[in-house]
């Protein structure tokens, strides 16, 4: 397992090398949470820039200084290209109400600036606090992964600028929610430059598995509730991490789904469990007990890769989430991509 680099390190090279595009002094972040959230010298972009997504066209006049975030992703993006939000949406399942992720909460704590309001989201996006959106006096509000409908987008723009999705809600790959918020920011450079760095850790793990190629694979979440799985289609960033592992997303996957596409993933009932061929099957869960049962469980021996003793598992809700889906600052989380490779290097083996 490769050991986890600093984040103030991995945001340190890429703040000092657009720094140097810029020809501008190096940005010392500061500790004051009533203060901009990002050095305007540290956009490398030419403004005024306009960013087209799918609920409409945004306008940035200038670099924004004082930037919120919404949705997932996009807070990691903005701190690895050397903005700091001076707001975040809350993450209530991962890590309870009013607190931080930990990988954002170390990144903050290496720089030395003060923790960001968090904003609250008990229904994961279906409310949107836009008084609390709006005491955050953000000049930009980024929103790339998100479940924004119009009528919020609409709302939180008379707030300030807002940058949602390229396509549809919860469907932007992961690293597109990274090449976008740095967009947004005025920070492409620094964005393909975090992108480099974990495409060559990601192909670092597939060269040390080569077990891994041509493999197909299914993500599931299993919901005994429902007598149903949720199964990740190919349009979730989940799907799309896993491929760049070397692994395919299993035909099957997509054949089944209900949506056509139109949601990031759908459920399947235990009946129709042995429809859903594939090489390995990946499970997420949010605790042991819970885990415990999925190997075992009558209904899931028909899911052939289950039968077949070919399942991965990733535990606990900060492991699962630091990979569902992985983002800038997640991807290497020592609990999450390197203990999944292992698991899935161990069931492969």
């Amino acid at each position: 397992m490769r050991p986890r680099r600093s984040l103030a390190a991995a945001v340190g090279l890429v703040a000092a090398s657009a720094l140097a595009l810029a020809g501008c002094s190096s940005e010392a972040p500061a500790a004051d949470g009533a203060t901009p959230s990002a050095d305007a010298s540290g956009a490398t972009d030419e403004f005024p820039l306009t960013i087209e997504h799918a609920l409409g066209e945004t306008t940035l006049e200038q670099a924004p200084e004082r930037v919120a975030t919404w949705g997932w992703g996009s807070t990691e993006a903005a701190i690895a290209t050397g903005v700091y939000p001076v707001a975040v949406a809350e993450q209530t399942w991962t890590v309870g109400e009013g607190n931080l992720l930990p990988w954002v909460e170390e990144a903050y704590d290496e720089a030395g600036v003060e923790h960001p309001t968090v904003l609250t989201d008990a229904e994961a996006g279906a409310t949107v606090p836009y008084e609390e959106f709006a005491a955050a006096e953000p000049d930009l509000i980024v929103a790339t992964y998100s479940g924004l409908t119009q009528e919020q987008y609409d709302l939180l723009s008379e707030i300030a600028p807002v940058v949602a999705y390229p396509e549809g809600p919860w469907q932007t790959s992961w690293d597109d929610t990274i090449t976008l918020t740095a967009e947004a920011l005025g920070r492409s450079t620094a964005g393909e430059q975090v992108l480099a760095g974990i495409d060559e850790y990601l192909a670092g793990l597939a060269d040390e598995h080569p077990e891994f190629g041509g493999k197909t694979v299914a993500a599931i979440w299993d919901s005994p509730e429902l007598d149903a799985v949720y199964v990740y289609n190919s349009t979730d960033a989940r799907a799309g991490f896993l491929e760049r592992l070397g692994f395919t997303t299993a035909p099957a996957v997509d054949e089944l789904d209900s949506t056509n596409g139109k949601e990031f993933t759908y459920t399947l009932s235990y009946e129709e469990l042995d429809k859903l061929e594939s090489d390995v099957v990946v499970n997420y869960s949010e605790s042991e007990e819970l885990a415990a049962e999925v190997p075992t469980r009558p209904e899931l021996q028909a899911l052939p890769a289950v039968k077949g003793g070919k399942l991965a598992q990733l535990v606990g809700t900060v492991p699962v989430s630091s990979v569902g889906p992985p983002t800038a600052l997640s991807y290497d989380y020592p609990d999450g991509v390197p203990a999944l490779v292992d698991k899935l290097a161990e069931v492969l083996g």
